[in-house]
C-alpha cells in the first residue's frame, strides 16, 4: 500500500484586516487569503505551528 500522509482541511472564520502582517502571512502559506475559504494541508510540526499562530482566525473542519 502506498504510505498514506495524515491531512487536515482548515478554514478560515476571521478577517486578517488589522492584524499583524506575519499573521497574514502565515495565512497565506497556509493557502487561506479570504474568509471562508478551505484549505487542505499535510499534517506536519511545521503547519501545526502556523496553526498555532492563528488559531483565532481559523478553525479545523475535517482531520484524516
Amino acid at each position: 500500500m502506498a504510505d498514506k500522509k495524515k491531512t487536515f482541511t482548515v478554514e478560515q472564520v476571521r478577517s486578517a484586516n488589522r492584524r499583524p502582517a506575519r499573521q497574514t502571512e502565515t495565512l497565506v502559506g497556509l493557502g487561506l487569503n479570504k474568509l471562508h475559504r478551505q484549505a487542505t494541508v499535510e499534517d506536519t510540526p511545521a503547519t501545526r505551528g502556523m496553526l498555532k499562530k492563528v488559531q483565532h482566525l481559523v478553525r479545523v473542519v475535517d482531520g484524516k
